[in-house]
Parts: C-alpha cells; sequence; structure tokens
C-alpha cells in the first residue's frame, strides 16, 4: 500500500516537472543574468572595459542625481492612481449598481477604456485631450475665457496620473460590480425597514463586504504600475527635466539612452527589491483581509 502511494504521488509530480522546469528557467535565468551583469563594467560605448566592479554599479545608481527624483515620482504615480481608481471605481459602481434603463451599454462604456493599449492611451490624451492649442481641455479653457493649461509641461506628473486613471478605474469598477451583486439583498432590505441612512448602509453593509475585492484592486494595480513605461515614454519622456521620471524610465534611460548595461543592471535589481517589499505588506494585508 506505501509503495502504491508512493507511485500515486510520484507520476503526477513527473508529469509537472517539465512544466515547472520550464517555469524556474524562464524566471531565475534572466534574474540571474540581471545580477550578473549589476556587478560587471558594462558599457556599449566602452565594450573594451570589462571586468568585475562589486557594489559600483548599485552605487553609481543611487548616486544618480535623478534617483531620488525617480523613486519619490514612482510612490507619488503609483499611490496617487490607486487612490483615485479606488475612489471613484467605488462611485461610479455603487452609482449604476440599481437597474436603469441603458444599464448594460453604459457598463460597456465604463469597461471599454481598460482594454486600450497603454501607448494608445497616452497618444490619445497627448493629443486629443491634452494639447494645449486644439486638444479638447484647452477648447473648455478657451470657452471660459482662461489660459489653456500647458499639461504636459507644467504639470507632466499629475498628467500621467490622470492618464493611468482613466486606464485602470474600468477595472476597478468592474471588480466592484461583480462585488456589489453578490450582496445579501435581505440584509439591505432590513436595515431600509430600521431606517438606516444611505451613508450608514455605505458604512456598515457596503463597504465590510467589498473590503476583499478592495484589496484585490489595490495588489493587482501596484502589480502592473510600479512598472509604468508606455505612457511616460510616449507623452513626458520623463520630463521637463526629472519630473516626470519613475524607476522604470530610469532604467531605461541608464540602458538604452547612456547604454550603460551594467548600472542598468544595478537599477533593475533595486526596483525587484522595492516590487518584493511592496509585495509582501501587500500579501499582508490580503491575507488579513481574507481570513
Amino acid at each position: 500500500m506505501q509503495s502504491s502511494s508512493a507511485g500515486n504521488r510520484f507520476v503526477p509530480r513527473l508529469l509537472l516537472s517539465p512544466a515547472v522546469a520550464t517555469l524556474l528557467l524562464w524566471m531565475l535565468v534572466p534574474l540571474g543574468m540581471t545580477l550578473y551583469f549589476s556587478a560587471i563594467r558594462y558599457n556599449l560605448m566602452s565594450p573594451e572595459l570589462t571586468g568585475f566592479v562589486g557594489w559600483a554599479n548599485y552605487e553609481f545608481f543611487v548616486t544618480n542625481p535623478a534617483f531620488t527624483d525617480a523613486v519619490l515620482n514612482t510612490l507619488v504615480l503609483l499611490g496617487s492612481t490607486v487612490f483615485i481608481t479606488v475612489a471613484f471605481g467605488l462611485a461610479i459602481a455603487m452609482l449604476i449598481n440599481d437597474p436603469f434603463p441603458g444599464q448594460s451599454f453604459v457598463r460597456i462604456l465604463l469597461i471599454s477604456p481598460f482594454f486600450v493599449m497603454p501607448t494608445v492611451n497616452a497618444l490619445l490624451w497627448k493629443h486629443m485631450m491634452m494639447n494645449p492649442i486644439y486638444g479638447v481641455l484647452a477648447q473648455v479653457w478657451t470657452f471660459f475665457g482662461l489660459e489653456p493649461v500647458n499639461w504636459l509641461q507644467d504639470l507632466p506628473l499629475f498628467s500621467v496620473i490622470l492618464m493611468l486613471s482613466w486606464q485602470w478605474m474600468p477595472f476597478a469598477c468592474l471588480i466592484f460590480i461583480t462585488s456589489l451583486q453578490s450582496m445579501d439583498r435581505e440584509q439591505l432590505e432590513a436595515s431600509d425597514l430600521d431606517g438606516a441612512t444611505y451613508l450608514q448602509k455605505f458604512r456598515y453593509l457596503y463597504l465590510p463586504h467589498m473590503a476583499r475585492a478592495i484589496t484585490v484592486v489595490i495588489m493587482i494595480e501596484v502589480i502592473f504600475l510600479l512598472s509604468v513605461f508606455a505612457e511616460i515614454f510616449t507623452t513626458t519622456n520623463g520630463g521637463p527635466g526629472t519630473q516626470s521620471t519613475n524607476l522604470a524610465y530610469l532604467i531605461y534611460n541608464e540602458a538604452l539612452v547612456n547604454f550603460d548595461v551594467g548600472s542598468a543592471s544595478a537599477g533593475a535589481m533595486f526596483a525587484i527589491i522595492l516590487a518584493n517589499i511592496v509585495a509582501f505588506f501587500l500579501i499582508r494585508i490580503v491575507g488579513k483581509n481574507l481570513d
């Protein structure tokens, strides 16, 4: 019996081993190469200069004048976008939760921005919405007798936050609508009979019920927003100066503008460490909400 049980466990593991090995190679080989390049001198403009440099690339990347701005911009962009998408996504989901004429059509319109590619999203906002001459926002400002704002020049980071919020809000809204559909209708009816106000129902019924959905939305958005690049590259190129430079764009700048692969690899390792720190706290928060 014991040998039969061991054989039953061995066969599934044997069948899974190719997929597991492929997955490990897919993750570990790029990570190992990045770690290797971060410890050597490797600049594409001077390929003859090589050799082990230890922590020099890390020191060079961290002491880069743009490093502090990049970290702060990454955190501001991350926090602002998550806050806007969760707050407005929750408000919109509550607004369209009850049946009304054309509800299905409105939901499709709300979800559609999430399927727009990041580069297309950036170009749409850059030319159609934020252009200071013929953009929609410029026309609105002019209509009210105000001076049009050059968004990408005067408010670059805020402009990127608006683009990302517009794209990610439908995702949050979709998750929240799905969560609202599973609300206990008997509890809501009982609260109406007890004379509870809308704010009281929102505080004591809706929010506790949607805690898991909110946590999942925050976790998924943080994972993706830590590596935002296309919107910044397409619209502001990290500028003016470093006003909209985040870690992903700074790493790109080191690798494909300055051709310093060693410094860029050190920056990538720093980004991995930062992402894992954020993930650690997020997993703890998610775990508490899912218990």
